[in-house]
């Protein structure tokens, strides 16, 4: 008997980042409203941190506007072909926040490296005052994105996309802050740039960060953490399960695992018995809902047959007469190694 068995169907596809709008679009608010008058501070000034803290707020304003408009996108239910409906936009926005800091900060290295070489005068007590102010402006903003992700039903690499922008562009305003006072106190213009460069390598690392977590989910890479082997061994450990081939995990989006496999089952033992209770482990200890199985019996077994020497085959041998396009190790029981 060959089944084709589709488990975890009692999940749902509907909204998925439901955090609250407004609390995106009152931190685009408060940042935009700081970011303009950073800029005509930092020009007075001739600050190049300022400059630089402006500029990545422009892009913080930016991250989270493509955060509010992916979030009210993804939410909408599937349609069409697009059997998961958009949820991947907000992958797409977090790779586009981490592309972004990383270009940014290679400019701003670029930009420092010249100040170092020659510097300019600054301004040191209106950037201070600047720096200061822009603190408490970033401490608002990531409050305020905080309690957006806090309020989603799971974890948003989109929105955490955005909040590391904000927090990014907090350390930069503390190390603006510090440039400052020693500017006042020891007439050193060269603290300037050098903030600059504290900032450039904060915004690599959250960039990098960025990039790799959303690279790994449209690679279709296994979940961060899980270790594949030790599943595929825990599915073939369970009763009555002769061989789990083709074993694929990936992520949909953030924190939405997905599952498919192929196992054999041994002869005259129910099939629908063993997807099940391969269905409660996946989901119990690894938390992966959306799950789909192909259960057979091993080739040339049927439900209840026997060779003709009253003997069962081997199970070792249900992949190579099975599945001649098999994917990945095949995972079978101790005893049958």
């Amino acid at each position: 008997m060959t089944g084709h068995q589709h488990g975890a169907h009692g999940h749902a596809h509907g909204a998925s980042p439901d955090a609250d709008w407004r609390l995106l679009a009152a931190a685009v608010a408060l940042i935009v409203a700081f970011m303009v008058g950073e800029v005509a501070a930092g020009l007075a000034a001739h600050s190049l941190a300022l400059l630089s803290d402006a500029a990545h707020m422009l892009t913080d304003a930016a991250a989270i506007g493509l955060a509010l408009v992916t979030a009210r996108v993804a939410g909408r239910p599937p349609r069409g072909g697009y059997t998961y409906g958009l949820r991947r936009l907000e992958i797409l926005s977090a790779q586009a926040n981490g592309i972004t800091l990383v270009l940014l900060a290679i400019w701003l290295a670029w930009e420092s490296i010249r100040r170092l070489i020659t510097p300019e005068p600054v301004t040191g007590g209106l950037m201070l005052g600047v720096a200061l102010a822009g603190v408490a402006v970033n401490l608002a903003a990531s409050w305020l994105l905080a309690r957006a992700n806090g309020a989603s039903a799971r974890r948003s690499l989109n929105l955490e996309g955005a909040l590391a922008h904000v927090l990014t562009d907090l350390y930069a305003f503390a190390a603006t802050a510090a440039a400052a006072v020693i500017v006042l106190a020891t007439g050193f213009n060269r603290a300037d740039p050098i903030a600059t460069l504290v900032v450039v390598a904060l915004m690599l690392r959250a960039g990098i960060g960025l990039v790799r977590q959303s690279g790994r989910i449209f690679l279709e890479a296994a979940p961060a953490g899980l270790d594949l082997a030790a599943l595929g061994t825990a599915m073939a450990a369970r009763p009555h399960v002769a061989e789990v081939h083709d074993l694929h995990i990936w992520e949909i989006t953030t924190e939405m695992p997905a599952a498919s496999a192929h196992v054999l089952v041994e002869p005259r033992q129910d099939c629908h018995a063993v997807r099940a209770d391969l269905e409660d482990l996946l989901s119990r200890q690894y938390g992966i809902s959306h799950l789909t199985l192909q259960v057979d019996h091993l080739p040339g077994t049927g439900a209840a047959a026997d060779t003709d020497d009253g003997h069962h085959p081997p199970a070792g041998h249900g992949q190579a007469a099975h599945c001649e396009d098999s994917h990945g190790p095949a995972y079978r029981p101790d005893r049958d190694r």
